[in-house]
């Protein structure tokens, strides 16, 4: 890896319920820029329907997955193979952070505002049992939502800034749902990457929060 950095995790949630660090600072914010502007002009990025209710509807937001092999992403659909090479230094770094090779990357593109992904977990059978998710962020600063399905209800709220990277654990998705609520305030494009290890049974690889 070149240029990224390991810094002390900001500790959200430690106890029964599984633990979230948040890393700030990971990725320098002038290669956090690049990063971005290359991955948002060359990922091919996807725009889809889903059935809520009696109607379909968009997903408001821009997605895409990669299968990671050792960490690194051999996919026809990455051009001219920048964006392989940051998907692989990314993984690299969250592998480095978690102590866990990640075998998936799934990316989120948040055009402005209006785009969201409504409160949710990982579905268990989709990721490795104990295996933690780790979420890059890149671009503008999104907050991420995070609430207990239990009572006592908690309630927590977590600002996502470039290059930054929080890792949840697993046990995480057994007790919280996270989400990325509509902004009412103006705000610029945003793009998460989400790395996940799955089992060898799991389907495509997810986008991330």
């Amino acid at each position: 890896m070149r240029s990224l950095l390991a810094p002390a995790s900001n500790l959200v949630l430690d106890g029964a319920e599984g633990t979230l660090h948040y890393y700030p600072g990971c990725v320098p914010p002038a290669q956090a820029d690049a990063w971005f502007a290359t991955l948002r002009a060359t990922v091919p990025w996807m725009s889809e329907r889903r059935r809520m209710y009696d109607r379909e509807v968009d997903v408001p937001r821009l997605t895409a997955g990669f299968t990671l092999e050792h960490g690194a992403v051999d996919d026809d659909r990455l051009g001219d193979g920048a964006a392989r090479l940051i998907l692989a230094e990314a993984a690299a770094l969250a592998a480095h952070l978690c102590a866990c090779e990640f075998t998936s990357v799934g990316l989120n593109l948040y055009r402005d505002g209006n785009d969201s992904v409504a409160p949710h977990n990982d579905k268990l059978h989709s990721i490795e049992k104990e295996a933690p998710i780790a979420l890059l962020s890149l671009g503008a600063m999104r907050r991420m939502t995070i609430t207990s399905k239990a009572a006592p209800r908690r309630h927590l709220q977590l600002d996502l800034e470039a290059g930054s990277l929080l890792v949840m654990s697993y046990a995480t998705q057994l007790h919280f749902d996270h989400g990325i609520p509509k902004s009412r305030t103006p705000v610029g494009p945003r793009i998460s990457l989400a790395f996940r290890r799955r089992p060898a049974s799991a389907a495509s690889p997810r986008p991330a929060p």
